[in-house]
């Protein structure tokens, strides 16, 4: 990588390497990830910035902003880092080469001021649009209260957006044109969430979409700033509360990939039977949800009937049903109880049962198939432009799954395949969430016959927390729990990025650790967040009942979309 690029310093990470370089080399390295037959980064994940105001350790420059990149293909991950003098003036923009960017950069610029020189769009993307000041620079007064009243008309964007088609004033106010402007949401039972639809309607085909996100907003990554790592994790729940465990998941593998912990064999085993079940639960719900769209009710019960029996599960298992909460760095909350075995036989049972019933009643549906084939298409090389991943990317022919590319938990050592589809519309995303479902089945059976016996916490007294006998027997015990607790699990300073393939695709935490127990910066990469990045592409030219089941194909969650 050095070699490829002499001007700029590549360091290795965990599992990837970093790239720093200067402002005016930027755009060169960007174009050259991409671009380099032999490198191929064609996935912009993310787009972040650091603000080193208070880190320990001073920084020439204030700000950075980080680019996080990868090569399916090549199994390579780099993140390309670059000093932001003035915020005010910025750094050129990567939206010419990514169009995942143009979210990215969006939130980067409403979270720390960064200006991005040539971006198309640049206006505030989570927070309202009156907000003032930058919540995530490190000088920004969280007590500060501010009221936000007028909503956004969002009219110059969707004309900005007609525009592109072709279509400026003149043209509506041709008497042959009726062009209608119609919004969706946020409070709107068909967006699943509160995300604001706007369309501009010719008939009742969309000609030009544009959407407005963050009503969900709830601070994530600042309030992660003033918690332990293990404090974090009831609000990782809280991100996609439909495959909750899953996010608790991802959190503690990316601290402990860090601390270079390797939890023991039976928590491993632990978490890939539970991942794999919560990743059933959540197509459960998105295919139930979806039918409901289209009409189809009976799918609805035969689905979602078979997650809520699944309630039952989950609350005799960590005692909760919607949040689990049930990770720790270093291992898991309590060990699996008594007959676990039998109970969660019996939901995949069920769950298999529900699912074979609904797809008895659609997969010769023929209203089902002119509904959903050939509808809201996206093929594989506009899918990885807009940072698809998971089901979605999947669905439009792209057979990238970290499970299989880049394996974790022993997930090498288990017998499934990776669904793909071919045209990357509506039917193809149903139909690869039908799939993964059986396929997580059989990864928790052979999980459930595979799994040994033995603890489900590392014995590390620096990260996990002691027995109880030895906390009322024992001096060393008590106070070790005490720092735990209250300190929290220190890692060592430094800046790091791990993901997990959750159920909407490649989930990724980027942290920066000062040394202390609580993380410097903690950033999530959110699946939804870029999925609904490139909804406009997938809905102008349909009809605007095709714009609905499409948002549910896609399977967004608002807790993750805002965070």
């Amino acid at each position: 990588m050095q070699a490829k690029f002499p001007k700029a310093t590549c360091t290795p990470t965990i599992d990837s390497v970093t790239i720093d370089v200067q402002p005016e080399q930027l755009e060169k390295t960007l174009s050259g990830l991409k671009n380099d037959p032999e490198l191929d980064f064609g996935l912009l994940l993310d787009v972040t910035a650091i603000d080193y105001l208070k880190y320990p350790q001073s920084k020439e420059t204030r700000f950075y902003v980080v680019y996080t990149i990868r090569s399916w293909k090549k199994n390579m991950l780099v993140q390309v880092r670059t000093p932001v003098p003035d915020p005010e003036s910025g750094i050129p923009t990567a939206t010419h080469l990514w169009e995942s960017a143009n979210w990215g950069e969006r939130e980067t610029y409403d979270q720390y001021g960064i200006h991005f020189i040539g971006h198309p769009d640049l206006r505030r993307i989570l927070n309202h649009w009156q907000f003032e000041g930058h919540p995530l620079r490190k000088d920004y007064d969280i007590y500060k209260g501010q009221v936000c009243y007028d909503s956004d008309p969002m009219e110059k964007e969707i004309k900005a957006r007609l525009a592109t088609k072709g279509i400026d004033e003149l043209t509506m106010k041709d008497i042959n044109t009726e062009i209608m402007f119609l919004n969706i949401g946020p409070s709107h039972p068909a967006t699943h969430g509160a995300i604001r639809i706007l369309t501009a309607l010719d008939g009742e085909t969309v000609i030009a979409n544009v959407n407005e996100v963050g009503y969900l907003h709830r601070g994530f990554e600042k309030t992660a700033e003033n918690r332990t790592y293990n404090q974090i994790i009831p609000l990782t729940d809280r991100l996609n509360y439909c495959s909750s465990l899953m996010n608790n998941v991802a959190f503690v593998k990316a601290v402990e990939s860090w601390l270079g912990v390797e939890i023991t064999e039976r928590a491993k085993f632990m978490r890939v039977i539970l991942s794999e079940f919560y990743r059933a639960l959540d197509h459960l719900v998105c295919l139930a949800a979806l039918f409901v769209d289209m009409g189809g009710l009976t799918n609805y019960w035969y689905l979602y009937n078979e997650k809520e029996a699944a309630y039952d599960l989950i609350s005799r298992l960590c005692g909760a049903r919607l949040t689990s909460s049930f990770t720790r760095v270093g291992g898991m909350y309590r060990d699996f109880y008594e007959g676990w075995e039998a109970d969660l036989e019996n939901q995949l049972r069920g769950i298999e049962k529900g699912v074979n019933d609904s797809l008895a009643l659609v997969a010769k549906n023929r209203i089902v198939h002119d509904r959903s084939q050939g509808v809201c298409c996206l093929p594989g090389d506009r899918a990885l432009a807009y940072g698809f991943t998971g089901p979605n990317l999947r669905a439009s022919g792209v057979p990238f799954d970290l499970r299989k590319d880049n394996p974790y938990y022993n997930y090498d050592a288990f017998d499934f395949s990776v669904p793909v589809g071919t045209n990357g519309d509506i039917y193809d995303r149903i139909m690869v969430r039908f799939e993964e479902i059986f396929q997580s089945i059989s990864i928790v059976r052979q999980a459930m016959k595979m799994i040994p016996k033995g603890p489900v916490n590392v014995a590390d007294p620096h990260v996990c927390l002691p027995p109880k006998d030895q906390v009322y027997s024992n001096i060393e015990g008590l106070a070790g729990h005490f720092k735990l607790v209250f300190e929290g699990v220190r890692t060592p300073p430094g800046e790091w990025y791990d993901s997990f393939e959750a159920a909407n695709g490649e989930l990724g935490f980027h942290f920066v650790s000062d040394g202390s127990g609580q993380p410097y910066k903690c950033k999530v990469r959110p699946p939804c967040f870029y999925t609904m990045g490139g909804f406009h592409e997938m809905v102008e030219g349909e009809m605007i009942a095709d714009t609905v089941i499409n948002l549910s194909s896609i399977n967004i969650i608002g807790g993750e979309l805002d965070r």
